[in-house]
Order: structure tokens, then sequence, then C-alpha cells
């Protein structure tokens, strides 16, 4: 087996708008979609269909959410013998996308954030050669980020850790345990450079001090930057349109995580990961974009 996701899991329920209403603004509704969501089930959809085996830890209730979120993931072929199902709401992510691609997102958690760490099988996790971390909001308690915690410690496999804002609001001092086994880090430039207090370059230094392997900040249009201690790389990203730009990060871990356990070089697990973002963002949807093999194999 290769990746196991470790992340909330989400129904996304898409609301395209004429623009993003600020405070006491409205805006109205010109579409409205459902896709299967999740910042860490995205990326291990993406994995899944560049052909890598994988699995997914994760929650979801006794609701239609919870099934469609369940079928999707065995349709992509994600093995789901770590989805745990208990009584009480899926979670659900309300996403608004304006003309431009620019989003705002409100998250109610459901059932995400109530994984103890003795409802996780360690003998099934083990079999992964990696262990993908993404954010659990935190509001319905610490369960599930105590559990990311402890799984860490116990296992002895990679980890690529993806903390998004939410967990980078929580501070360096409590993600300091995740870090310190992080094989890739893989923030954004706000996320590094709020998490650490720093420039982002002069943050991936102090992230390698911590005990991180390689850090890799996305920087959007601008493709993303690699650090492992010794060489510094810029990758620049691929011009495209962007329609949504909703898991554009996901879709941007997946392809460097792909590269990265097909033992490419740092540099061209970089521009894996520009190209499935690239390709991610030019449909509407977290996943809608994400290429299967044959789409990318002429690239490899």
């Amino acid at each position: 087996m290769d990746v196991i996701g470790f992340g909330a899991l989400n129904l996304d329920k898409i609301y395209r708008v004429d623009k993003i209403p600020k405070e006491d603004e409205e805006g109205f509704v010109k579409d409205v979609e459902f896709h299967p969501g999740g910042s860490a089930a995205n990326t291990i959809v993406g994995l899944a269909r560049l052909r890598l085996k994988t699995g997914y830890i994760g929650k979801i209730g006794n609701d239609s959410e919870g099934g469609f979120l369940l079928e999707d993931f065995e349709r992509e072929n994600v093995n789901v013998e770590g989805v745990i199902k208990a009584e009480g709401r899926s979670g659900n992510a309300l996403i608004f996308v304006d003309d431009k691609g620019h989003r705002a997102i409100l998250v109610d958690p459901g059932v995400n954030d109530t994984i103890r760490f003795d409802e996780i099988d360690l003998d099934y996790v083990s079999q992964f050669k990696l262990i993908h971390l993404t954010s659990f909001i935190c509001k319905n308690g610490l369960d599930s980020f105590l559990s990311q915690k402890r799984l860490v410690e116990k296992l002895n496999i990679k980890v690529s850790f993806d903390p998004g804002m939410i967990y980078v609001e929580r501070g360096l001092d409590d993600l300091k345990e995740i870090l310190e086994k992080t094989t890739l880090f893989m923030p954004n430039k706000m996320e590094i450079e709020m998490l650490f207090n720093e420039e982002y370059r002069k943050a991936a230094k102090m992230a390698i001090e911590l005990g991180v392997e390689v850090v890799v900040v996305k920087l959007g249009k601008d493709g993303c930057y690699i650090y492992d201690g010794n060489d510094e790389i810029f990758v620049k990203a691929n011009e495209v349109k962007a329609i949504d730009t909703t898991g554009a990060g996901d879709a941007f871990n997946a392809g460097f995580i792909f590269g990265y356990l097909t033992n490419k070089s740092l540099e061209d697990c970089g521009k894996l990961g520009n190209l499935i973002a690239g390709l991610n963002i030019q449909k509407v949807g977290a996943r809608a974009g994400l290429p299967r093999y044959e789409e990318i194999e002429e690239f490899l």
C-alpha cells in the first residue's frame, strides 16, 4: 500500500455566485453543485487516479452525505477500511465561488473532530509507505487532532503534512510534535510565514531545524519553493486560466507526493505538483479536474 490520508471528510456544496458578499452585502447564487471533499481526501483521490494504492482514516455520520462520501471513495478505488461510521452528522463545507475563481468557505465539521486514537487500526495504517495529514476544524473537540499526534509518534512510516490555516492558527507549539516527524511539510506561503513569523525562505530553514526533511511552499500562480536543508529550488507554475481554485493545494500535494513516492527529483516533484494543480483548477470542484494516470503519462 502507498498512501493513507487522515483528515476531515466533507461534502462540498459549491455555490457559484456573482460576488462574495462582505458584511451586510447581498449577492445571488447562479448555480449549485455537490462534490465530495475534505483536503486530505481530495489529495488521496488524486493519488488513486495516478494508480497509487490508497486508503483513508476519517469519520462519517449515518446520513446520506456520509453514504455519498463513502461511495465516492469506493468508486475511486480508495480503500475504506479506515473510515469510521458513527451516529451524527457528516461534515459539510459551504463553498462560495465568484466569477474570478475566488472563494469563501464555511465548514460544518459534524463528526469529523471525534476520531479517538483507539478507533484507529494501527496494523492497517502500518501497511502504508506514507501518511498524509491535513487539518480538522477542532470545534467539536480535539480528539482527531490528538489522534494525529499520537499516530505519527507510534508509526514508523513517512509523513506528509499540509496544516491549512486552521492548524497554523493553533500556533507552532501545538504542531511541533507533528513537524518533528514530518517528511514533507506542505504549507502555502501565507501559512508558513504566519506559523514561524518569518519570510517563507527563512521559515523553511526553521522548519528543517525542527526536524522536517523537506519543506514545500505553495506559491499559487508563482509555482512552488522547495528546501531540503541543502538546496533551494523554485519551480514556476504553468500558465492556465483558473475556473475554480477550490482544491488547488490538495491537487498540488497529490502531484508532489506521487513524484516523491516514484523516486523523482525534488524539482520534478514540484513540476508534477504544478501540473496536477494547473489541470485541476480548470474545472469546477475540488476533484473534477484531477487527472488520471493516462492523461499525464507523457509528462513522466
